[in-house]
């Protein structure tokens, strides 16, 4: 024991603790990889054709499941010229109305169940390999600790999806 009752370099120690997990929540609420992954979300819109009859003016971006890239896509501030809603789903279906789909997983509704809902529909979905090894037409991976994607340019397609070639060129990998 040191002078006034306390144990040596508990204080030190208690504090190192203390910042570390404290460093480790804060890591937790929002990574760097969380944002970039955000943004671009906002802006994949841009670059796919839609059928005339989905078309609306301020794409709806929907997010299913718990996942930080949410608040950061939230966070986000659309511009004049690309307006943009993101909503937070508990669960969707084909009446959803989303044009773009992030799937996250947790919570009720499996990030499989999700893309099997819109399967076939005018929405772009979109999957993180952190949360799922289900694949929606675009599917986040990390490598060297930076973000990358893969598209699944038939899978868009087949929903009546058009992918731009320079969205495909910045592609790791595309499934054609």
């Amino acid at each position: 024991m040191t002078g006034a009752g306390r144990p040596a370099g508990g204080w030190p120690l208690a504090a190192l603790a203390v910042a570390l997990g404290v460093a480790a929540r804060a890591r937790a609420v929002t990574a760097p990889d969380d944002a970039v992954k955000a943004a671009f979300v906002a802006k994949f819109g841009a670059f796919v054709q839609w059928p005339r009859a989905a078309a609306r003016p301020a794409p709806t971006i929907c997010v299913v499941g718990d996942d930080p890239v949410a608040a950061d896509l939230e966070r986000l501030k659309p511009s004049p010229a690309a307006p943009v809603e993101v909503r937070r789903l508990a669960a969707v279906d084909a009446r959803s109305r989303c044009d773009l789909l992030y799937a996250a997983g947790g919570g009720r509704q499996p990030v499989s169940e999700a893309l099997a809902a819109v399967a076939g529909r005018p929405v772009l979905t979109v999957t993180d390999a952190r949360r799922s090894g289900a694949r929606g037409m675009i599917h986040f991976v990390v490598r060297q600790d930076r973000v990358r994607f893969i598209i699944d340019a038939q899978q868009a397609e087949r929903s009546g999806l058009q992918i731009s070639a320079k969205l495909l060129a910045l592609a790791e990998s595309v499934k054609r």
